[in-house]
């Protein structure tokens, strides 16, 4: 049987082969382009980038008080962030201090009892403090009145103020010292059971913040191994991150020279300098992290400028490299100004908690329709 030559057939079979080849390099470099912490975001119903109001917008407002969570709602922030701690009595609170010193007027209401834990008041106790003048001490160009007599907040409270504007943020839950409060994480799957923040929620109006009707409406948090592991039995479809440190409890060190010992003059000096001791300990931590019910880490974060929130550099690019590849998030602590937005995004992560909301709205081209200042005004502070 004489061949049958088909130059035409060929030369279409040679050009779809090509076109085909071409088709799967471009999408391969699409897909090589895209942000590894994306897609894993996406998946876990969690905002990229996310905006987490750390303990409220605390730059303008006292922190883990009604105006500091209500602004960070209204800039538009994905998640309100608090520290869990439990009343004597057994109420979940919002509080971050293990005691009541920094930002309460205890010493005044309770002299003999200014050092003693958290734990060791009820929640009338509690109620009877002034957790909103301090702040006017402390930052005089941002005191208002209105701050002035400010309690501290529930749990129950929090979520008052996340379910009770347009705008539907999430919650962003971290257990403090939680060995203090031993079945915490058990208490805090019963209350966010009660008030239906387990399930599917409501969907906010076209426009606004929708991060509550996700499924990562509420994310967890704790520098606690043992803590992650209970939140991961108690809730375990619920989001969780590791956060990460250097030292005792935490990443071992190449340096074991306490602050005191060091020679620095300041923390933000000192935190610094501080390394991880190899790459295969960072390693290890990440690998616990997702082995344990983790999908994310909380680095911490080393600031342009130092200041009391710069610390340990866990954001290098070899270490988001190597967190995105075990297939985790990475949210950093804890982030406010514009170049640390612009350098630490670079190195690759997912987004910041941040004590100013307003500026990473900005930067990340979110701007809020109305300013801190107004906002706050508003809400009659």
């Amino acid at each position: 049987m004489q061949d049958v030559v088909l130059p035409r057939f060929s030369t279409t079979r040679q050009w779809l082969a090509q076109a085909l080849i071409g088709l799967v390099l471009s999408t391969g470099t699409a897909l090589a382009s895209e942000p590894a912490g994306k897609a894993l975001s996406e998946k876990a119903g969690i905002p990229w980038p996310a905006v987490i109001a750390h303990r409220g917008a605390s730059y303008d407002a006292p922190e883990e008080t009604v105006p500091a969570y209500v602004l960070a709602r209204e800039l538009g922030a994905d998640y309100l962030e608090l520290d869990l701690q439990r009343s004597q009595d057994g109420v979940l609170i919002a509080l971050h201090d293990d005691n009541l010193r920094r930002t309460t007027n205890v010493a005044e209401v309770f002299p003999a009892r200014a050092d003693e834990p958290v734990n060791r008041f009820t929640l009338a106790e509690l109620k009877q403090l002034d957790a909103g003048s301090w702040f006017n001490k402390a930052h005089p160009d941002r005191a208002r009145a209105a701050f002035k007599g400010l309690k501290i907040l529930t749990l129950d409270e929090v979520i008052d103020i996340a379910e009770g504007g347009a705008n539907k943020p999430g919650l962003y839950i971290e257990t403090k010292a939680p060995g203090q409060f031993p079945g915490i994480e058990a208490d805090l799957q019963k209350a966010l059971a009660k008030r239906g923040w387990l399930g599917e929620r409501p969907a906010a109006s076209a426009g606004h913040v929708n991060v509550a009707q996700r499924p990562g409406r509420v994310v967890l948090q704790t520098f606690d191994k043992n803590s992650l592991q209970l939140l991961h039995k108690a809730m375990p479809q619920v989001p969780k991150v590791l956060l990460l440190w250097i030292g005792p409890g935490s990443i071992p060190g190449k340096s074991e020279v306490a602050f005191k010992d060091s020679g620095f003059k300041d923390r933000a000096s000192y935190y610094a300098a501080q390394e991880v001791k190899s790459e295969a300990d960072f390693q290890a931590w990440v690998d616990w992290a997702r082995d344990n019910g983790a999908l994310g880490t909380g680095p911490s974060s080393r600031l342009a400028e130092g200041g009391e929130q710069s610390y340990m550099d866990l954001v290098k690019p070899w270490m988001n490299r190597l967190t995105h590849d075990r297939g985790l998030i990475i949210h950093p602590y804890t982030v406010d100004a514009a170049a640390d937005f612009k350098a630490i995004s670079a190195a690759g992560v997912d987004g910041f908690f941040t004590n100013r909301p307003a500026e990473l709205l900005r930067y990340y081209e979110r701007p809020a329709k109305e300013d801190s200042d107004a906002l706050l005004k508003r809400h009659g502070y």
